[in-house]
């Protein structure tokens, strides 16, 4: 069937061949691809075609004609319309393999390396409860479901977004990605936020109080942070229900209000009061002990973080001689994971509390050969601060954020003259693109490792090694 047959409107038969980035089907009609939303990989189903694009479409399922041999059952009740979660409904070593089919395919077309294959594939222990970090939105725009009648109250939820609606959420009574004592706190959280009758904020107009409920595990130490992030200060509003989470969860060892005047709907606020406890919790990965603030980056996952780090550690390759450098450090983790095994560490980070915290970290676990500099690394060594400044680096690790590195720290990073590049991704879409400039420079890419942070989810940790030619 030709391109130009397939029309917006159209019913459609489709085989799903495999998943694209993001989680949706991909089909093929003589060449042409066809996305295919709430579908997996063995399913044939009759669709319909929504939108159409040149070189591709997108469409919805109607009915499943055969089913998946891949299919399971998935166990949460919100799976059908939440966006936590994107396939619980395929077998898990399903979603590792069509996983790693994604991020080879991207090196093959994008880094241009013809017979590519990864390496090394870690699969997560396990599949279920492995997060350390949940934020949940409060809410006066629930989002009601079809079996929900008109009398159903929507001015209050508790819980996460629904697909593509910034302004409706779902109220969620339990996540299964998250620690059950979360769903026990998320739900006590909510019935008494409703019996104080503190208001939800609401997305368009800005009125109101509660913003977000986030929540921070120590899976290793047993600490558990609540923040409540709310649009204004008002301990008067906050006190009571700070006070019934600590009478009912005594193994909550940190209660934060973060608060959060500005319109823009993000779980981080200008500025925070302590309510009870400790202003941080620790958690231990190896034998390294991290404080973490409620505002602060850590592996979401803490298990598979640790297999990261020890990924980068076994591709530093590290003497005890070397200088490295660590670009987009955060708190700090991979620096402090690296010295042991170093000469010295230097981290560059954009985020003032980061480096704060990073700090701190090297000091609380008795790190001296690891310093910490505030730097946007859009431009930092292209304005003066070069590395000439520093120690010459042996090997540099790179961690960007999603998109990537930009293109000028791409070019400047072949003038150090780094023997080793390691390069930690949570983007293979960027990672390939950025790993064919460095082979254009003189890199080569000699091992890639996957590890599947996320189950349930798109979302995929890479481990490149690059060794100068």
């Amino acid at each position: 069937m030709p391109e130009t047959t397939i029309q917006k409107g159209q019913e459609i038969e489709l085989t799903i061949d495999s998943l694209a980035y993001g989680g949706r089907g991909v089909s093929k009609v003589d060449g042409y691809v066809i996305f295919v939303k709430n579908s997996i990989p063995g399913q044939k189903v009759k669709a319909l075609i929504y939108r159409k694009k040149k070189g591709y479409a997108e469409a919805r399922p109607l009915e499943v004609l055969e089913e998946s041999p891949h299919i399971v059952s998935a166990p949460c009740e919100h799976f059908a319309y939440c966006g936590g979660c994107t396939f619980q409904q395929l077998d898990y070593a399903e979603q590792v393999h069509q996983k790693k089919q994604h991020v080879e395919d991207l090196f093959r077309r994008q880094a241009g390396i013809a017979d590519f294959t990864i390496d090394e594939v870690i699969p997560a222990e396990k599949q279920f409860n492995y997060r350390n970090k949940m934020e949940f939105s409060f809410s006066n725009r629930r989002w009601t479901l079809p079996d929900e009648g008109d009398e159903t109250e929507r001015s209050f939820a508790l819980g996460l977004h629904v697909p593509r609606r910034y302004d409706k959420i779902l109220d969620i009574n339990s996540c299964h990605i998250q620690p059950e004592l979360g769903n026990e706190i998320l739900n006590t959280v909510k019935t008494k936020a409703r019996e104080l009758k503190l208001k939800p904020y609401d997305v368009k107009t800005h009125i109101g109080f509660l913003r977000h409920l986030v929540l921070r595990f120590g899976h290793n130490t047993g600490d558990v942070m609540v923040n409540f992030v709310t649009s204004y200060e008002n301990p008067e509003l906050i006190k009571p229900l700070a006070d019934h989470i600590h009478a009912q969860f005594p193994q909550v060892t940190s209660i934060i209000n973060n608060i959060n005047t500005k319109k823009a709907d993000i779980a981080f606020g200008e500025y925070e009061t302590l309510l009870y406890g400790e202003p941080t919790i620790t958690e231990k990965m190896g034998d390294l002990t991290f404080e973490i603030s409620a505002n602060s980056f850590f592996q979401t996952n803490t298990k598979q973080g640790a297999n990261i780090y020890q990924a980068v550690l076994e591709g530093a390759k590290l003497t005890g001689k070397e200088n490295v450098y660590d670009l987009y450090c955060g708190t700090g983790s991979i620096s402090l994971f690296l010295a042991k095994n170093a000469k010295e560490v230097h981290g560059f980070e954009l985020i003032t509390s980061a480096v704060e915290d990073a700090t701190r970290n090297a000091m609380t676990n008795l790190i001296t050969n690891v310093r910490f500099h505030k730097a946007n690394l859009d431009f930092f060594f292209k304005k003066g601060k070069s590395h000439k400044d520093l120690s010459v680096p042996d090997v540099i690790v790179i961690d960007p954020p999603r998109a990537g590195m930009h293109k000028d720290m791409v070019n400047a990073l072949p003038r150090f003259d780094a023997k080793r590049l390691v390069y930690v991704s949570c983007n293979p879409t960027t990672q390939s693109r950025d790993v064919a400039l460095l082979i254009e420079n003189g890199y080569g890419l000699k091992k890639l490792t996957m590890v599947d942070m996320f189950p349930h989810t798109p979302h995929i940790e890479t481990v490149g090694i690059l060794e100068k030619n």
